[in-house]
């Protein structure tokens, strides 16, 4: 059994839909963000970083007892590893895989996250951050664009966790004022794995926090309560 540390978030949606994908048992554990559970210290004893998800394997492969697992990218590459399943062995096919799981850690989901946080979020809109973090998200829509239109078929050929990486945060285009209009790779392959039973049942585990996005929400989630908590120490 795998418990799923987990708010519906494009980073939470990752794992969801990951163990949707492999039929593994697990249960979900809800983190309510907004209200500042990711700060609890059962929780921060397995996800140091204050960040959903994380995951605890109850039954990892050496056998010595409950194995945590923080970061998304750590937490793809474990179950893969776990289960032989979307993560190639073949020294080429997972080279490929790993470097476009860490391009969406690295730039899709950060440069979007930030995108989505000064246009969508921030109390004072600074028309330079929106600008900055739109030009550098609409550059990466483009590289995966041109990714896709050489493989014809998913980010790193065959359906990998590199896919399951980068599609929920491509689920935020519209929120965001994108359209994939603009890029017709990314279109077709957004429609593919979105149609997948798999990648919809993760999606359906939780639903977004419907109250105001009041103050307190915001000291929890945009790094007011974490700058509190350093200087306390």
């Amino acid at each position: 059994m795998i418990d799923l540390h987990y708010a519906p978030t494009p980073n939470g949606w990752k794992i969801s839909i990951m163990l949707e994908e492999l039929g593994l048992p697990y249960q979900v554990i809800p983190v309510n963000i907004r209200a500042g559970e990711q700060f609890r210290p059962e929780f921060l004893a397995i996800s140091p970083n204050n960040r959903i998800p994380a995951i605890v394997d109850h039954e990892p492969a050496d056998g010595q007892g409950p194995l945590s697992v923080f970061e998304t990218g750590a937490i793809l590459i474990y179950l893969a590893d776990k289960t032989g399943r979307f993560l190639p062995k073949e020294t080429r096919a997972r080279s490929q895989v790993t470097q476009w799981l860490m391009w969406q850690m690295s730039g899709l989901g950060p440069m979007l996250g930030q995108h989505g946080h000064f246009a969508l979020y921030a109390a004072e809109k600074i028309p330079y951050a929106i600008d900055r973090y739109r030009d550098e998200a609409a550059r990466l829509y483009g590289v995966l664009d041109r990714q896709l239109g050489k493989t014809g078929a998913y980010v790193a050929g065959d359906y990998s966790i590199a896919d399951i990486a980068c599609f929920p945060w491509s689920m935020t285009h519209k929120a965001q004022g994108f359209t994939l209009d603009d890029y017709p790779n990314v279109r077709r392959w957004y429609a593919e794995v979105r149609a997948r039973p798999q990648v919809q049942a993760g999606l359906a585990i939780g639903k977004f926090v419907k109250e105001p996005f009041d103050e307190e929400a915001r000291r929890n989630m945009f790094g007011a309560r974490a700058k509190e908590m350093a200087g306390r120490k």
